[in-house]
């Protein structure tokens, strides 16, 4: 409850402190529902990971940050894994031509990472039908790098709950925008302090006593068909209030990672691209995510049906703990 009630105060002034309109729109949806990589990655190169969001999907994505929590909800217990510059979606096959990332969950997750791969691996999460992969940036405090002392992955049903299905197996999408060069530029993720309900999308500085954490928010529309598309985000959609576009009308749980790393005060960067070079010094505005599902299908399935649909707030076991 407690962990509802600072994420509600936060995303009220995180919508009150931070502007959010940004210029462009989504590229026309594309992809392949084969389970394989998308088309174009190749081509894309670091740019991949650029993305400008349009004014109404920011304001979708500042209202769902807001949005009270529904009593509707499962979660995923996780860990750092480990720790190297590969990204399966952005440059499947590839390895170390991604910046760093901190992969969460599977254990076996790298650039060559196909749901085939990541079902016959293991994972540190609670539970372990969830063998998912997830990953974010790596987080430096003065040029050293700081793994999470844990994540948590939560599965919401925020929007339209009743029609929610699950992910489907081999489902993958990035979130925010890793070349941001002005916080307004990515409203998917917000900082702050356990404990304290101030957020913003850079870097805050924590006083002593207090932790470091991260809101990263992932959209809750799927257009029913692909599995992942050219700049592996089109294919996914944010809901406004509680309709999801006719283009994506398939309601998903909303993902919802909750970071916590072991530090306070200044010194902190992240890993990034900058100008096609990957670098170590990057802004806190900059943070971004990605999710490769492998969940045991019928178990996703029925913590779908039993928490999110029938609106309990379940544990790791997917049975519910709270109505």
């Amino acid at each position: 409850m407690l962990r509802r009630l600072l994420a509600s105060t936060a995303a009220v002034i995180f919508l009150i402190t931070a502007g959010w309109v940004t210029a462009g729109n989504h590229s026309p949806a594309s992809g392949s529902a084969d389970g394989h990589g998308a088309p174009g990655h190749a081509r894309a190169g670091h740019t991949a990971h650029d993305h400008t969001f349009s004014p109404a999907q920011a304001a979708a994505i500042i209202a769902q940050a807001a949005a009270p929590l529904r009593g509707s909800e499962f979660r995923a217990e996780c860990f750092s894994s480990h720790r190297r510059g590969d990204d399966p979606i952005v440059f499947p096959g590839e390895a170390g031509r991604s910046h760093i990332h901190e992969f969460y969950g599977n254990r076996t997750a790298n650039a060559s990472s196909t749901l085939q791969s990541l079902a016959a691996g293991t994972t540190n999460c609670s539970p372990s039908v969830d063998l998912s992969s997830y990953w974010t940036p790596t987080l430096y405090k003065n040029g050293a790098p700081v793994a999470p002392e844990r994540v948590t992955v939560y599965y919401q049903g925020i929007t339209d709950h009743t029609r929610a299905v699950a992910h489907p197996r081999g489902l993958r999408y990035v979130v925010g925008n890793a070349t941001a060069t002005s916080p307004d530029q990515n409203p998917a993720a917000r900082w702050s302090c356990v404990g304290r309900p101030e957020s913003g999308r850079d870097f805050v500085n924590c006083p002593p006593g207090t932790k470091l954490e991260n809101y990263l928010d992932f959209p809750t529309c799927w257009d029913g068909r692909n599995l992942d598309s050219t700049n592996h985000r089109d294919h996914m959609a944010y809901a406004a209030g509680q309709t999801c576009p006719a283009s994506h009308p398939v309601v998903v749980p909303r993902l919802e990672l909750l970071i916590t790393w072991p530090v306070n005060g200044g010194g902190l960067t992240l890993a990034g691209t900058r100008n096609g070079n990957n670098v170590t010094d990057q802004p806190g505005y900059t943070f971004h995510g990605d999710f490769f599902n492998a969940w045991n299908d019928s178990e996703l399935k029925r913590r779908v049906a039993d928490c999110i649909v029938a609106g309990y707030i379940c544990g790791t076991d997917g049975h519910p703990i709270q109505q």
